[in-house]
C-alpha cells in the first residue's frame, strides 16, 4: 500500500480521529472572537493535551505519506477525517452514530472514491524553486490574513465560523505543502539539510498558525459552517499547490465531471455529518441537548 493511502488512517484514523473529538470536548465556548490566550486555555486541560500527542504522532504518519505521494493525493485523503472522526468517538464514547449518520459517511467514502478514480493524480516533484514558493505563499498569506479579518468584523456564528475554517483549510494546505518539501530535502541532504531548510521551520509555524486557527474557528460557531470549508478547503488549496509547486497532474476533459459529482458528493455527506446531533455534542456537549428539545 502507497504510504498516501495509508495517510488519513494513521493521521485521523488511529490517533487524529481519537484527538478530534478530545480537542473537541476540551474548548472553551467562549464568545468572543480570535483570542490569542485560547491555546494557553486549553494548554491546562489534560485531554486537550493528549489529544495534542495524538496529533503530533499523527503528523509523523503525514509527512511520511508526503514523502512518497503526491500532495494532490495524500492531502484529499483528509476529507475522512470527519467520517473517522465519529465513527472512533462513537466507539470510545459508547454512544450511537444514526442510521443518516452512516448514510452521510458511506456517500463521503464514495466521492473521494469517485473524485480520486477520475482524477487519477500523478506526479512527485522533488524540488521547487524559491521564485515559486514565493508567489503562493503571498497568495495563500494573503488569503488566511483577509479570512481572518472578515471573521472579525462578524458576530458569533456561522459567517465568523465559516470564514476561520477557510483559513485554517488554507494554512493546512500550506504546512502540507512546505513539510512535503522538508521531507524532500531530509531525503536527500539529510538531517543537516533539514534542519538548515526554510521549509522545516515554515511548515511548523504554518501547523501552529493553523492549529490556532482551527481552535478557534470551533469556538466561533455551529459546526455545520466550519466543518465543509475546512475540509473541502484543505482538499482544493492542496490540489491547487501540487499542480503549481510540484508540477503534479489530473485528468481534464470530460473527465471533470465526475470529479465534480464525486465533490459534489462529498460537500452533501460532509453537511449532513454536521447537522447531526452527535456531531454537535463533540464541540459543546450542550448543544446536543439544545437540538433535541428544539421543535
Amino acid at each position: 500500500m502507497r504510504a498516501g493511502w495509508s495517510c488519513p488512517w494513521c493521521r485521523r484514523g488511529s490517533s487524529g480521529s481519537w484527538a478530534d473529538p478530545a480537542l473537541r470536548r476540551s474548548e472553551p465556548r467562549a464568545r468572543r472572537g480570535l483570542r490569542a490566550g485560547l491555546i494557553a486555555d486549553l494548554l491546562r486541560r489534560p485531554v486537550w493535551l493528549a489529544g495534542i500527542v495524538a496529533v503530533i504522532g499523527a503528523a509523523v504518519c503525514q509527512a511520511l505519506a508526503l514523502a512518497t505521494g503526491p500532495l494532490t493525493i495524500v492531502q484529499p485523503l483528509f476529507v475522512l477525517e470527519l467520517p473517522l472522526t465519529l465513527i472512533v468517538a462513537s466507539l470510545l464514547m459508547h454512544r450511537h452514530l444514526p442510521g443518516t449518520g452512516w448514510l452521510a459517511v458511506t456517500v463521503v467514502v464514495a466521492g473521494l472514491a469517485v473524485a480520486l478514480a477520475a482524477a487519477s493524480p500523478a506526479g512527485n516533484r522533488t524540488h521547487v524553486a524559491l521564485d515559486r514558493w514565493i508567489p503562493a505563499l503571498a497568495v495563500c498569506a494573503g488569503a488566511v490574513v483577509a479570512l481572518a479579518v472578515a471573521a472579525l468584523r462578524r458576530p458569533q456564528g456561522r459567517a465568523r465560523a465559516a470564514c476561520l475554517g477557510a483559513a485554517t483549510a488554507i494554512s493546512y494546505a500550506v504546512t502540507a505543502a512546505l513539510m512535503k518539501a522538508a521531507m524532500h530535502i531530509l531525503d536527500e541532504q539529510g538531517l543537516v539539510g533539514f534542519l538548515t531548510a526554510w521549509q522545516t521551520y515554515a511548515f511548523a509555524a504554518t501547523g501552529v498558525c493553523a492549529l490556532f486557527l482551527l481552535e478557534n474557528a470551533m469556538q466561533a460557531g455551529p459546526l455545520v459552517a466550519s466543518q465543509p470549508a475546512l475540509t473541502l478547503g484543505d482538499a482544493l488549496v492542496s490540489l491547487a499547490l501540487g499542480i503549481t509547486l510540484f508540477e503534479e497532474t489530473i485528468r481534464s476533459g470530460w473527465w471533470l465531471l465526475p470529479q465534480l459529482f464525486g465533490v459534489a458528493l462529498i460537500a452533501a455527506g460532509v453537511l449532513a455529518l454536521a447537522r447531526i446531533p452527535f456531531t454537535q455534542s463533540l464541540v459543546a456537549p450542550g448543544e446536543e441537548r439544545e437540538t433535541a428539545a428544539a421543535p
